[in-house]
Parts: structure tokens; sequence; C-alpha cells
């Protein structure tokens, strides 16, 4: 049988090295092409074979996973090997599932089908009608992104999309839609929750009839009737007032609908997906949200990472949008540009950061890489500067110093390391933050760490 799946497979222990031997036979009768990991960097999807004496295999998992694994599967040799709290240690190092080996050629078949769905959820995640449109590298969005793809390219269920506020989920919704697999989709149709007015939310939703109400000249469809074998995205879904999410429930659970003023049942069926930043498990906890609808509308939950948890995709983003205000031109920050963005908070996520790049997109002029110049005067790291620190208390101890035969550079090199620790003191540890109140880079902290010069971060 010709391979259709590809996989690395390595082992930990002597007895989980023969078992990787033999399995890969039973693999490629089963069509993966499974090949043994010899030092190579891990790309794409793995198996790991281990034995109840392998030792630290949950750290070799996560080292795979920083090294650049996309999902593993973790196997034991024997099946006492196969623990509850083995297999949750190993979910959390990084193995996307466990699965104990037996010799019967269901085991390789089982393993097959799902290496193949990783290879093609992956395909799918690294294409490039994904990737421009979902930048990012880091692992945590990566996972989001992967999860995405498998939602939508292999349910149809309805998917709830949550996270904070410029966190991209309009984004992932529109992705999802695009990668349905239904025959004869037709289009997306979104709606606005925190838009929709109480009043009129019956024709927002059902449409209306003509003569239904004062200046109904016509009649109108609404969003489930456009929605009709297409997908609806409710943003903001937990914006919904109670009476219109018992409306909700009802075509969600029957897919019938009247329009206002109308008598007659209307069939309707779309794929829903809702987005939210509230926690809607403590909003239903809370009386303000439906538990019924909020299990109808997360047949899959995707939560979005924020900003500041993907912060290594912060310049990878603001090459992106930057490059959208230069016209697809490359345009390259210099050094002390690129430490700004980092260091730099972002409540509004994405759309905050966005929102700079095109502000410092609209400055820059002419070739050559964005300086420190061209950012936004709001934006500059200006270093504070007072007439009154340098109190009686600083001078008496300078003169203490002298007194005791301190020299000039002794004394400055004391004050610095002072500065420092009272600076990493007060943020906390955080590099980029002391560095942005003493007007440094966070480069020249890391620096003097590395030296030795500063402790380490506990």
């Amino acid at each position: 049988m010709p391979a259709n799946a590809t996989a690395w497979v390595c082992a930990l222990g002597v007895g989980a090295e023969r078992l990787r031997d033999a399995a890969r036979k039973s693999l490629r009768a089963a069509g993966v092409d499974a090949r043994v990991l010899d030092g190579q960097p891990p790309t794409g999807c793995g198996i790991v074979f281990f034995d109840s004496a392998a030792g630290p295999v949950a750290a070799r998992i996560g080292e795979l996973a920083q090294a650049g694994a996309d999902r593993m599967l973790a196997v034991p040799t024997e099946r006492s090997a196969l623990t509850g709290e083995t297999s949750w240690r190993l979910l959390a190092a990084g193995a996307s599932d466990v699965v104990a080996y037996d010799s019967s050629p269901w085991w390789a078949k089982r393993v097959a089908a799902r290496i193949a769905r990783w290879n093609r959820v992956e395909e799918l995640a690294s294409s490039a009608a994904v990737r421009d449109r979902l930048i990012g590298e880091s692992a945590r969005w990566r996972a989001s992104v992967r999860s995405a793809v498998e939602a939508a390219h292999f349910t149809d269920a309805p998917v709830l999309v949550t996270g904070e506020t410029g966190t991209g989920k309009e984004l992932v919704a529109r992705l999802i839609h695009s990668l349905d697999a239904r025959r004869a989709k037709r289009e997306l149709v979104v709606v606005d929750c925190t838009t929709v007015v109480p009043t009129l939310s019956g024709s927002e939703f059902f449409g209306h009839e003509r003569g239904a109400f004062t200046g109904a000249v016509a009649r109108r469809e609404g969003a489930f009737a456009l929605a009709d074998t297409g997908t609806l995205f409710l943003d903001e879904v937990g914006e919904l007032p109670l009476g219109l999410q018992s409306e909700l429930l009802r075509v969600v659970q029957e897919g019938v609908y009247k329009r206002v003023g109308g008598n007659d049942w209307h069939r309707t069926s779309f794929r829903l997906v809702c987005a939210t930043n509230r926690d809607l498990a403590a909003e239903a906890a809370a009386g303000r949200f439906r538990h019924d609808l909020l299990y109808r509308i997360a047949g899959s939950t995707l939560r979005l990472p924020s900003l500041r948890e993907r912060r290594e995709d912060i310049l990878p983003l603001a090459r992106h949008f930057l490059r959208d205000s230069a016209g697809d031109d490359e345009i390259e920050l210099d050094g002390t540009v690129e430490d700004v963005l980092r260091s730099r908070e972002y409540p509004g996520n994405v759309r905050d950061l966005r929102q700079l790049a095109l502000r410092i997109g609209y400055r820059h002029v002419g070739p050559g890489p964005v300086t420190i110049g061209e950012l936004p005067e709001d934006e500059r790291v200006v270093p504070e500067t007072a007439v009154d620190w340098r109190d009686d208390g600083f001078s008496e101890a300078i003169r203490s110093a002298v007194a005791r035969g301190a020299t000039l550079r002794e004394i400055g090199t004391a004050a610095t390391d002072s500065a420092i620790s009272v600076a990493l003191a007060e943020e906390g540890g955080n590099l980029q933050r002391a560095a942005r109140r003493l007007g440094l880079t966070p480069r020249a902290l890391q620096l003097r760490r590395a030296a030795g010069k500063l402790p380490a971060p506990s």
C-alpha cells in the first residue's frame, strides 16, 4: 500500500527501540511512512515509543515540542506503563495523545488514521490561505490555528471562539467558513450582537413581512434566511438579551423560524459560529446567559491567546501590517524600534498593534528601516528627567562614599547597579519594563544578566 501519511519515530529505552522497528513495518503496511528521527530537528507529526524504564519521558517530549514538533503520539511499550498520572503528564509536556501499543493490525490502522488527520490539518494550517490571514509562529498561536482548521474542515459542529477584544475572533470565524467542507456552501453572514437594537432584533434575525410594523414597507429577509446553507457568525454573542437567546435556541435546535408579522414557518440550515470576550460559563452561572444555549453553540470551543501570551509574534505581525500600509513593499525596523514594539503593552491586542503599525507606516518615507524618529511622539521612550531627585540624602551618600575613598568609577557603577536593582524589583523582574523605565534597551539588561551582573530570573 503506498504511503499516504508521514511521521517521524523515536524510542526511549531498549525495549522501545525493538518495538519501534517492529511497529514501523506495520505502520508502513497501514500507509504511514515512518522515518527514524536520528538527530535531525523534528518537523511535522511524530511517534514517541517508551518503556516503563525510559526515564524522563515527559522531559524528552517537552524538548521535542520546543524543537519544532507539531504533534506527537506517545506510545508505551507495555499497557502497565499507561496510567492516568503518566498520560496527563505527557499531555502537559506536549504530547497530543497517548495510545498503548498492541500487536494487532488495528493498532497500526488506528495510528495511521490519526497521523493522516494530523498531516492534513498541518497541510491546511500551513497553506498560504491560512498563514496570510492568521500571522504568527508561536506555539500557542499555531495550536489555536490547528484547532480552528480541524473544527472547520472535519466537522460541521457549531464553534464558539473566545478571547479578549482584538485577538482575531472574526478572522478565525471567516477562516472556519472558508475551510468548511460543505458542498454548495453559501456566504458568511455576520451579525454584531453589540449593535442589535432590542426593539428591532426580531427583524434583524427573523426578517419581517410587509406591514408587520410602522415603516415595514416591504418584506425583509433576516439573518437566519440569509445564512441558509451558509454560516451565521454572531459576534459578541454574550451581549444578546435573554429573550432573544430563547428564540435563537429554538432556531438552532429545530431549524425553523417565522418572520415578524408572518404565520408561515420557514426552514433554515446554517453553520453557527459565535464569538465572545466574556466568560459565558460564568455568565450562565449568574443567570445572564442560558445554559442550554451555551451547550448548543459550543460544539467546539476555541480560545485565542492574547498578544501578551504570544509576544514572539509581535514583530512578525508588525512587519505584516507595515507591508500592508506600504503596498506589499518590505519595511524593516531598526533595533531600537524593535525593542519599543516588543516591550510595549497592547491592551487592545493585535488590533492595537495593527493601529500602531499603520501610524508608523504613514510616517515612514524613503528606503531603509523605520527609525525611532518615525515613531509617533506618544510612543517614544523618553528618559524621565526631574530636578528634585538628587536630594540631601543622595548628596550625603556621595559625600560618605568619597570620604571612604571610593573612586568616581566605583560610585558610578554602584549607582547604576542600585538603579537597575530597584527598577527590576519594582517591575517584578521584567527586563523589558525595567529597561523602559531606565531609558535602556532590554538587550542591555539581557547582556548584563548573561555576564552574571544581574540575578537569574526566579
